[in-house]
């Protein structure tokens, strides 16, 4: 059964902008900087909560959508870790909360968050091919993570085996996106608002400028 969304994109951009401003100076602060990175987990859940009463119909079809994203994006960190497969040789540290199998819990939330968001964004963007939608998709995804990793390492998100972030890593984003993006396209949701793109946006400004401070 389907149920409209109910909160407002207005509202919903507004809060998305608000909290990463927030984190942002939070983090930029030292006397606050330790703070903030408690905070990491709960802002996830946050933007997941705005994310999901964002979307237009939630319904079974949605909720397993995420729900099988949630699960490959566990999975596939589990590999990294365990194997260095996908990924290469990486440990994660304590910033992003609480963990099951070496892997925080947290991090299903993320790759949801990111695929949605790249999903939407390509989906506004009235790009006809559906193969054209995943590997521009994934591309975007890639360009994130370049933006992501010096920032994760150095908030101890996770860090590298000799400290050396390896192609690999890259090859794999972008290989796991695509993937879960042509999980996206087979699902065929409705036009969504702007919510999950301005989140993407904001997630790009919030890793370049703590990129550009250090």
């Amino acid at each position: 059964m389907e149920r409209p969304s109910r909160l407002n994109p207005t509202i919903a951009k507004g809060v998305i902008v608000l909290f990463h401003t927030v984190g942002l100076v939070g983090l930029m602060v030292p006397a606050t900087q330790s703070l903030f990175l408690q905070i990491v987990p709960f802002h996830l859940l946050l933007m997941l909560l705005v994310v999901v009463f964002s979307h237009k119909y939630i319904d079974e079809r949605f909720i397993g959508f995420a729900i099988i994203i949630y699960l490959l994006g566990f999975t596939a960190e589990w590999i990294g870790v365990h194997t260095g497969w996908l990924f290469g040789n990486y440990a994660y540290g304590a910033t992003l909360g609480t963990k099951a199998l070496d892997i925080p819990l947290t991090i299903g939330i993320n790759w949801f968050l990111l695929i949605y968001a790249v999903g939407v964004t390509m989906q506004r963007l009235r790009i006809r091919s559906i193969w054209a939608r995943i590997i521009l998709g994934a591309l975007l995804m890639v360009l994130l993570d370049l933006q992501i990793e010096p920032v994760a390492i150095k908030f101890d998100y996770w860090h590298w085996a000799n400290n050396v972030i390896p192609i690999k890593n890259y090859i794999g984003w972008f290989a796991v996106s695509g993937v879960m993006l042509w999980i996206f396209e087979l699902f065929k949701f409705r036009k969504q608002s702007w919510v999950a793109p301005v989140l993407l946006l904001v997630q790009f400004l919030f890793f370049g400028i703590l990129n550009l401070i250090w």
